[in-house]
């Protein structure tokens, strides 16, 4: 299997104001960027140390939605990472929220009373009007997990739910138990040989 080093997006203003982001989006605050030199000074610790082979070895490919081109750009600065190695892969974006998008999540609560309660499979963002759902988003995944070869090694910066499924279909989980994952943006995945360890970035 390939080894992947599995990144999320540093918190966006729309994070901080409790906006649905989805293909929408909006810069990093400032603890976002911090957060990202955090994944970066990580990943220079965990690729200097030799144990997961030389750094030209690694590519890095993300989302292309300007929050994680942001945090992908700092934490191949602050991580030594050659700015060349980096792809944008459109199979890698969050779950198109459609018209939820740009939405206070207190003014979707107060439409739909207890929607942001669900979980899993039957988690809010897979039922916005004009949206995603988690088959559509499961199947562009698994798509890019299918074209890497076993022995490539890739940091892909990603989403939270983008990041979840991908989990999941690395390690061959219930998609429903997979949904129910965490999404930090203060740790990271390390997945290598069909396991994943989260590793702390704080």
């Amino acid at each position: 299997m390939p080894t992947i080093i599995l990144v999320r997006h540093g918190e966006t203003r729309w994070n901080r104001e409790g906006r649905v982001q989805g293909h929408g989006d909006s810069p990093l605050t400032p603890k976002g960027a911090a957060q990202a030199r955090a994944y970066g000074l990580r990943l220079r610790q965990m690729l200097g140390a030799g144990i997961l082979g030389d750094r030209r070895e690694w590519r890095v490919v993300s989302s292309p939605l300007g929050r994680c081109a942001q945090t992908t750009g700092i934490l191949c600065e602050v991580a030594d990472l050659d700015f060349h190695s980096i792809t944008f892969d459109d199979r890698l974006r969050e779950v198109h929220t459609g018209e939820w998008s740009g939405l206070p999540k207190a003014e979707l609560a107060a439409r739909h009373p207890g929607i942001l309660e669900s979980d899993g499979l039957d988690h809010w963002v897979f039922r916005c009007p004009g949206g995603e759902s988690h088959q559509a988003v499961t199947s562009r995944l698994a798509e890019w997990l299918a074209g890497l070869a076993p022995g490539d090694k890739v940091v892909a910066v990603s989403h939270g739910i983008a990041g979840r499924v991908l989990r999941g279909l690395y390690l061959g989980s219930d998609p429903d138990q997979a949904m129910r994952g965490d999404s930090p943006q203060d740790a990271l995945f390390f997945m290598s040989e069909g396991c994943i360890e989260r590793i702390s970035v704080q």
